[in-house]
């Protein structure tokens, strides 16, 4: 239940930076379901991948580069997602990533 409630706060989360930033498209709610379930299985999937990949730059610098790897999943997600759910530019994607993040921190 936790999960299903978390898969639909990221969705809600997706809607509104939609409204909130030019450069985020997704197609409606269904979609940004799909998403936040893309992104709640790459978060299983690759980021634990990635993670151990970059230990030393991770560990270099005090873990800020984390949010680097969110950034990359989240990119993950937009690529697989296709025209449906796009977030223009890597700077974008870092800012939707992080408010996801301090999304994810506070539930």
């Amino acid at each position: 239940m936790k999960w299903v409630l978390k898969i639909l706060i990221n969705a809600a989360v997706f809607v509104l930076l939609m409204q909130v930033f030019e450069g985020v498209h997704v197609s409606g709610f269904g979609t940004a379901v799909i998403a936040a379930i893309v992104l709640s299985i790459c978060n299983v999937i690759v980021k634990p991948i990635v993670t151990v990949l970059t230990i030393p730059i991770t560990i270099l610098t005090l873990g800020i580069f984390l949010l680097f790897i969110n950034t990359i999943v989240l990119s993950i997600v937009d690529a697989m997602m296709g025209s449906a759910f796009q977030i223009d530019g890597f700077w974008l994607t870092f800012l939707v990533s992080v408010i996801l993040s301090f999304v994810n921190t506070i539930m």
